[in-house]
């Protein structure tokens, strides 16, 4: 273990890919160095970090906002401090909320009290090649996103056209003065090139990281003066809502047939689905195109059964509430706004 962290970030918006593409660097990784994995979910149910595959992982969940905007920037800086004074990775990967603005990202991990542990090696950003053009026309956290990376994984061009694809490109270019692109279908993409070289045991930048790490007190103060700065986009760049139901049906095409009366403007939805509590079947809704797939996972693993979460605007709220009054398996448990908190 050296002195220093390396950062991979890996932003890219609702239903882009962005754990596929954390799979596959987990699967590659050297067994010889240590990783640490820090999971960040716009909702309430931590869904991704169920489909996580891999033994022993370290895993850090941050769920209900996103960990760059003022609703859980506490509990970020709070997980990053004890990353550095504790856990002291070899490689630190960061899967963001897709409606993430990491603009300040860089800002973050140079935080004094962090004692140089932290260097951001690479920004990756994944990219639904389908959905991208409507997603840029009408999120602003494309944007951020975008202007912000340095690395472009085009994902889903199986789903894709030419056109589509060539636009993707163009609408980056716009926003990136050197953009490097990767096509890929379930994110497979050169690992090595970025992740697996250069692991080897490193000196800490401007020094020795074995600085004095703040107290519990300290650290409040220091976090709280964070959020007055005036300087930081701490502010969500799109009003997103997020809501959980459960399905209490015993028939999977019952599921299917009320999935398809799902409001259009729904922007992500994902939950594990089961209607004998023996097969377990995960439903994924991104921008309107929805699938329920049957998975591996034992029933066990998943705390939270027959329980969807969803993301979207806030008139989308009483659309998915007028749906549950005319369905009594489909019940609202919770519904939150990040940003009344």
């Amino acid at each position: 273990m050296g002195d220093r962290t390396n950062v991979f970030l890996i932003t890219g918006f609702l239903g882009s890919g962005k754990t596929t593409f954390l799979n596959r660097i987990i699967k590659n990784f050297p067994k010889d160095r240590k990783m640490m994995i820090l999971m960040n979910e716009f909702g309430e149910l931590g869904v991704d970090g169920t489909l996580v595959q891999g033994e022993d992982l370290d895993i850090m969940e941050i769920s209900k906002g996103s960990i760059f905007c003022v609703c859980v920037k506490t509990d970020f800086i709070k997980g990053l401090n004890q990353i550095a004074k504790d856990i002291q990775p070899d490689v630190l990967l960061i899967e963001s909320t897709g409606v993430a603005n990491p603009t300040d990202l860089k800002r973050d991990l140079t935080l004094p009290f962090f004692n140089n542990r932290f260097h951001l090696a690479e920004q990756f950003c994944v990219i639904d090649a389908a959905n991208f053009g409507e997603e840029y026309e009408v999120f602003a956290s494309v944007e951020k996103q975008i202007a912000s990376s340095t690395v472009f994984i085009i994902n889903k061009v199986d789903l894709a056209t030419p056109e589509q694809i060539a636009q993707v490109q163009e609408l980056v270019r716009r926003h990136h003065p050197a953009p490097v692109f990767y096509e890929t279908t379930y994110a497979d993409f050169p690992f090595e090139q970025y992740f697996f070289k250069g692991l080897e045991a490193q000196p800490a930048v401007g020094g020795e990281s074995a600085g004095r790490f703040l107290t519990s007190e300290e650290l409040e103060k220091s976090i709280e003066q964070l959020l007055d700065d005036p300087n930081r986009e701490i502010t969500p760049p799109d009003r997103l809502l997020s809501a959980i139901y459960s399905w209490k049906g015993i028939d999977l095409e019952d599921f299917k047939a009320l999935a398809g009366k799902f409001p259009r403007a729904v922007v992500r939805s994902k939950g594990f689905i089961s209607a004998d509590g023996n097969t377990v079947y995960l439903f994924s809704w991104v921008m309107g195109r929805w699938t329920v797939e049957e998975t591996q996972l034992p029933p066990d693993r998943i705390s939270l059964l027959n329980r969807v979460v969803f993301i979207g605007p806030p008139e989308v709220m009483p659309q998915l509430a007028a749906i549950s009054a005319d369905n009594p398996d489909f019940v609202e448990e919770s519904q939150r706004d990040p940003m009344a908190v």
